[in-house]
C-alpha cells in the first residue's frame, strides 16, 4: 500500500459489484478516496459498499452503462454527492466464447455497446469536470485488446477499440491535464471466471502453461495497477496500455483472457 495517494479524491468505479471492479473500489477507498460504486445488480454493490465502511465515503448507484442517460445521470449523482470527480475507472465489461456464425445481431451489440459505448458515454459525460480537478481515466480493456484469439471475435473487436480509443484521448486531452490510460489483463481470477475454471480445470491449466509466471492474476493485482495510473505517481504516464498478464502478451502467442 502507498498510503493515501487520492485522500479526498471522488472515483468513479463502474462493475464495481465484482471481480477487479470490486477490488478496485477497495484498493481507492484504502487508500483514502471517495468511491461511486456503479453497476447493475443494487445488492452486488452494496454488499462491496458495506464491505468498504465508512459509509459517508461511498454510494452506490444502479446504472445501465449501455444507456447514455443513465451514465449522465451517474456523473450528475456524483457530483451532488460529492461536488467533483478525480478519476473515471471504466471497468464494466463483458464477453463469451462464440464462432461468428453464433454471433448475433444482439449479441454484438451487447457486448460493443457495454465494451466500448458505455466508456465513450462515462468518459464524455465526466470530461468537463475531469478538466477542472486535472484528473485521469482508466479504461480496463484486455489482452485481447492487444491481440487475436480464436471465437472472441467480437470482445476482441470491442476491446481492441477501447484501447486505441485510449490512445487517441491520451492525445487529445494531456494539453489540458487529463490523463487517459488503460490495463489489459490477461487470465483473472474472477467471480466470473472461477466457476468455469472449476468445471474444466484443464483449460485453466492450459492458460496458465502459457503465463511465464505461470498462474492467473487475482482481482486485487490488477487493481494495484489501475490504481498506480491514477496517482500522481503516474503523473508524467498518458496513452499506455499496461498489460497485467504475467508476461503473456511478452511472447508472440497470447493467452486467452477469462
Amino acid at each position: 500500500m502507498e498510503g493515501k495517494r487520492f485522500q479526498n479524491k471522488v472515483v468513479i468505479v463502474t462493475g464495481a459489484g465484482s471481480g477487479i471492479g470490486a477490488a478496485t473500489a477497495r484498493r481507492f477507498a484504502d487508500e483514502g478516496a471517495y468511491v461511486v460504486l456503479a453497476g447493475r445488480s443494487e445488492g452486488k454493490l452494496q454488499h462491496i459498499a458495506d464491505a468498504l465502511g465508512a459509509a459517508q465515503r461511498s454510494f452506490v448507484h444502479v446504472c445501465d452503462i449501455t444507456v447514455r442517460a443513465d451514465v449522465e445521470r451517474l456523473v450528475e449523482a456524483a457530483l451532488a454527492r460529492f461536488d467533483r470527480v478525480d478519476v473515471v475507472v471504466n471497468n464494466a465489461g463483458v464477453g463469451a466464447l462464440r464462432s461468428l456464425l453464433d454471433v448475433t445481431d444482439e449479441h454484438w451489440h451487447s457486448t460493443v455497446n457495454t465494451n466500448l459505448s458505455g466508456p465513450f458515454y462515462l468518459i464524455r459525460a465526466a470530461l468537463p469536470h475531469l478538466l477542472k480537478t486535472k484528473g485521469s481515466v482508466i479504461n480496463v480493456s484486455s489482452v485481447c485488446g492487444l491481440g487475436a484469439d480464436p471465437g472472441f471475435n467480437v470482445y476482441n473487436a470491442s476491446k481492441g477499440g477501447l484501447s486505441n480509443f485510449t490512445r487517441s484521448l491520451a492525445l487529445e486531452l494531456g494539453k489540458h491535464g487529463v490523463r487517459v490510460n488503460a490495463v489489459s489483463p490477461g487470465m483473472t481470477f474472477t467471480e466470473m471466471n472461477m466457476p468455469v475454471f472449476e468445471q474444466h480445470p484443464a483449460m485453466q491449466q492450459a492458460f496458465e502453461s502459457r503465463i511465464p509466471m505461470g498462474r492467473g492474476a487475482q482481482p486485487h493485482e490488477v487493481a494495484a495497477v489501475i490504481a498506480f495510473l491514477a496517482s500522481d505517481d503516474a503523473s508524467f504516464v498518458n496513452g499506455v496500455d499496461l498489460p497485467v498478464d504475467g508476461g503473456g502478451s511478452a511472447s508472440s502467442g497470447q493467452p486467452l483472457f477469462m
